[in-house]
């Protein structure tokens, strides 16, 4: 296992188009860094960067001690599992698993004894003399895991492993890419656009946006302390409510309604902080419901409160039409504020 290090790099491709502006991260030995962000930020080049399947055009990888920007793939000991696993499919399970360690002649012995250790980590013994084609998509994506475990690599890459499952399945393995990090404590790099599996399966989390890193934190520190507007709308489900500050006076404690006078900021709440009250409390906003999704153990409610498109979260089912006149609370104390170049102000 190893450490990883990004640093200034930079990734233009032929024609002019940057993919990566100035990243700079750094991966623990053992951690499990979850990259995230919309299509076309520049995550997926930056997991190929690692794996040497492209070269940096500006600034230092490094694996461990080592600089490794000219380095092989094969030289970087690096597994990577792909959506679409890549399995062998007239190859048995044992026979996918076993081939990355015949490519370096390994001994047979030994290269049994790596297989059968790999498949009892992943739950895989059964299944080891079926086709892939045998297989269901949960295990499918074991077998890809394995065949990159048993390599027993310095770094282990994912690329958006999950987005072939339906979404039990992606629960499913999530759970189980999780517990066997926990299990080898390999060094995990893991790129996704799903921020569900961001928020649950990171130590940290980097959010990239249009080739630039927005913010590194735990999960929860993402979610509670965002860095900056672009931060806040993207992370959550449903995302923060985002709106001019200016047309939030109503609700805006009276030392923040004065700050913002005169100022293009942007205030931010989470949805679960909006509520329904009942009248025409002080520091309410009228506003016209638009759309409710009963979801049993809680409702979603989006609403329309003058220019203001804002979604709560209530915890229990409350059935609504749309067109029906409702009032919205929003809570002061989980108010966020961002300049006019998004950057979060302390309140």
């Amino acid at each position: 296992m190893a450490s990883v290090a990004f640093e200034g790099i930079e990734k233009i491709y032929p024609g002019g188009t940057r993919a990566l502006s100035d990243v700079t991260l750094e991966i623990a030995d053992g951690e499990l860094m979850v990259v995230v962000g919309p299509s076309g930020c520049g995550k997926s080049t930056l997991l190929r960067l690692l794996a040497g399947l492209e070269h940096v055009s500006a600034g230092t990888i490094r694996i461990g001690d080592r600089v490794a920007n000219d380095l092989s793939p094969q030289e970087r000991n690096i597994a990577m599992v792909f959506q679409d696993y890549a399995l062998y499919p007239f190859r048995t399970v044992r026979g996918n698993l076993e081939f990355p360690l015949e490519m370096r002649r390994m001994p047979r012995e030994e290269m049994r004894a790596r297989v059968e250790r790999v498949a009892e980590l992943l739950g895989l013994g059964r299944l080891l003399d079926r086709l892939p084609k045998q297989l269901s998509g949960g295990e499918r994506q074991r077998v890809a895991m394995g065949r990159a475990l048993v390599r027993e690599p310095t770094v282990f890459l994912l690329d958006e492993p999950l987005s072939n499952l339906d979404a039990k399945l992606r629960s499913e393995v999530r759970g189980e890419i999780g517990g066997l990090q926990r299990r080898t404590r390999t060094t995990m790099m893991y790129v996704t656009h799903d921020q569900v599996e961001a928020m649950t399966l990171g130590d940290r989390v980097t959010v990239l946006d249009k080739g630039r890193i927005q913010q590194v934190a735990p999960p929860r520190e993402l979610y509670e302390r965002p860095a900056n507007a672009f931060v806040a709308g993207f992370i959550g489900t449903p995302p923060m409510n985002l709106f001019p500050a200016a047309l939030a006076a109503a609700v805006l404690p009276a030392h923040l309604a004065g700050a913002t006078s005169g100022r293009r900021l942007t205030a931010g709440i989470r949805p679960e902080a909006v509520t329904l009250a009942d009248g025409a409390a002080p520091g309410t906003l009228d506003a016209v419901v638009e759309r409710v999704e009963l979801l049993g153990h809680e409702t979603l409610v989006e609403a329309k409160a003058g220019e203001i498109q804002m979604t709560a979260r209530i915890p229990t089912m409350r059935e609504l039409a749309k067109g029906e006149h409702v009032r919205l609370r929003l809570d002061p104390a989980r108010l966020y504020l961002f300049d006019e170049d998004g950057r979060a102000l302390a309140l």
